[in-house]
């Protein structure tokens, strides 16, 4: 087939299945073109996007004034690899440090690759700083977390799917239930080799669980107690996405970039990715004062693509939109009429059980099991119907759209989704 011809959605499925690994299991619809809060499939249906890549797009698709940034960069210099400076790093680096609190910022490009970086970053710190023996040091994580899918990540997931005949594993990891303060007192104080507790503010594929007001606060008083470094990974849940710059709050410059919400957290070390770019470029980063991060010296540790310049000057960009657009703000909003708008019809559903969320990150509890395919099959009839979600488990589907939405389209999709969801009231 010539790349001037129009596709179906069909024969560009059946593309994928026949020459890409069967390592993702998509919604079957085929997208285009994207513009702000919505998108198009080849056929040209037109949807509204829940999802946002993950929250990724928070911005929206093709934020002009992101793409714009990208493509003047692009013209002029995409990449010097950090062999040698270019004259867009410097001035991100500057930008992002400031913008969030931080003396320093080690770049990167995914997601995982940003946890990997904190993990190893940790680690260095443990050895050299607190005085734990080499090869000793022990993380606190969550049961039900999910930071990734390298070797070292699906160590400490609960997910079989993702670790089931990918190991031996890494070791060094101690997991403890989320959102159980005494927990974490239990595992920070067995041991004088605790060096960091990675935790999601909130934990967004498990289900979008929301811990109870104060656990953050009291889980980062027991890390400083003990001489722990708290690390935050916001590679989902920042930039915006729950009402807040970060769901964390309270580390970051917050003047005209959002109002600081609940308990307000200082991580150790931030982790960073997805909306940092808006969804344009892979960008993600690690943040941390100067007494953690300069125990990073030349050649152990970094990425071709690391701090590149279109990095640089998309993540500027994208980061100036979350600020000059109020998207905090708005995601906070809306994200209340939202649950509130959902927990009414949930009232008296027999199909539906449970809205929870914070800001624009909201997931629905279908009155299903795990193992059932309900929700993926709610979600084929929302997609029938205009929209684009995804399950996050067999009972469970996420709601997450772009933060640049605005009340009235909210209200559409609340009204389709509810029409939905009525589909399938038993």
């Amino acid at each position: 087939m010539s790349v001037l011809e129009k596709m179906s959605s069909a024969e560009a499925i059946a593309l994928e299945n026949k020459y890409g690994a069967h390592n993702y299991h998509p919604l079957p619809v085929v997208l285009s073109r994207g513009e702000g809060v919505y998108v198009w499939d080849v056929e040209g249906k037109k949807y509204y996007d829940f999802l946002s890549a993950y929250s990724a797009v928070n911005q929206g698709h093709c934020h002009p004034k992101i793409v714009g940034a990208m493509i003047e960069q692009a013209q002029t210099l995409t990449l010097t690899s950090r062999a040698f400076y270019n004259d867009k790093l410097g001035i991100y680096e500057e930008y992002i440090t400031k913008y969030f609190g931080f003396d320093k910022v080690l770049p990167m490009n995914t997601g995982a690759e940003a946890v990997e970086t904190a993990v190893k970053l940790c680690r260095k710190w443990a050895y050299e700083k607190k005085g734990i023996n080499e090869n000793e040091a022990q993380i606190i994580v969550c049961d039900g977390n999910f930071h990734g899918r390298t070797t070292t990540i699906i160590s400490f997931s609960n997910d079989e799917n993702a670790r089931k005949n990918f190991g031996p594993y890494t070791a060094g990891f101690i997991k403890i239930a989320y959102d159980d303060i005494d927990a974490l007192e239990k595992a920070i104080t067995s041991s004088k080799n605790i060096a960091g507790f990675l935790v999601e503010p909130i934990q967004g594929e498990a289900g979008v669980y929301v811990p109870a007001e104060g656990y953050l606060a009291k889980a980062k008083a027991l890390c400083e107690a003990n001489n722990v470094l708290f690390i935050a990974d916001e590679v989902q849940t920042g930039i915006a996405r729950t009402g807040s710059l970060l769901a964390v709050c309270g580390n970051c410059s917050c003047e005209n970039k959002c109002e600081k919400q609940g308990s307000y957290v200082n991580p150790d070390i931030l982790i960073l990715g997805k909306a940092l770019s808006g969804g344009a470029y892979p960008v993600s980063a690690v943040l941390a004062n100067d007494a953690i991060m300069n125990v990073i010296k030349p050649g152990q540790h970094g990425s071709t693509f690391g701090g590149n310049p279109i990095a640089g000057a998309v993540a500027i960009a994208a980061m100036d939109v979350v600020n000059e657009e109020h998207l905090a703000q708005n995601a906070r909003r809306l994200g209340k009429i939202f649950r509130e708008e959902l927990a009414k019809y949930i009232e008296t559903s027999n199909i539906a059980t449970l809205v929870r969320g914070k800001g624009l990150l909201n997931a629905v509890v279908i009155n299903d099991t795990e193992e059932s395919d309900t929700a993926w099959n709610i979600c084929l009839a929302l997609r029938d119907n205009g929209l684009l979600a995804k399950p996050t488990h067999g009972n469970i589907i996420r709601f997450a759209p772009p933060l640049v939405m605005n009340e009235e389209q909210l209200l559409d999709c609340v009204s389709i989704i509810i029409k939905t969801l009525k589909q399938f009231e038993k």
